[in-house]
This record gives structure tokens, sequence and C-alpha cells, in this order.
């Protein structure tokens, strides 16, 4: 399994992030997607606000939505709501 962690910095905007799934991340082709709300951390606060995480079932599916259109336009899309975040690839085994 393959999965892209996406880490806010801030809380998202509930309004223009349900925008951001309907008109960007629904197109993307994925198993699974989820995200929520960080809420702690063992050592304090938590180091993001905001967590969402795509799925693919291997690396083969993983890079052929990487290079689609779609999985693009959503990146643009999460850059233009203007809140910091990091996005890591991960493979499980």
């Amino acid at each position: 399994m393959v999965q892209m962690v996406v880490l806010y910095e801030r809380e998202v905007d509930p309004e223009r992030y349900q925008r951001h799934l309907d008109e960007f991340v629904t197109k993307v082709e994925c198993r699974a997607f989820r995200h929520g709300k960080a809420f702690g951390s063992p050592f304090d606060q938590p180091a993001f606000a905001y967590y969402a995480v795509f799925e693919w079932d291997d690396m083969e599916a993983f890079k052929a939505t990487a290079r689609s259109d779609e999985f693009a336009a959503s990146g643009k899309d999460a850059m233009e709501m203007g809140i910091p975040f990091t996005a890591t690839f991960v493979e499980l085994d």
C-alpha cells in the first residue's frame, strides 16, 4: 500500500475545505481518502492542526495517479487555500 500524508499547520476553513473535497479530491483516483482535525499529542501540542491521507493499493496505482491532471489540480488547489502544509509519500509493507 502507498499513502500520501498531508499535514496542515493550521486548521482548515470548513467551507473552503469542503469545496476542495468536492471539486478536486473526489476526482483523484485512489483506494481511500480520510481527513480530520488533530486533537492532541503525547508531547504537549500536536505538530500540525489538520490531517489528510490518500491511499493506493500499490506503487503502480500511485504512480498512475501521480501523473494525472486531477492529482496536480488537487495539489494546486490545496496550495491556494493558503495554509502551509507538508506532503509525504509512504510505502507500507
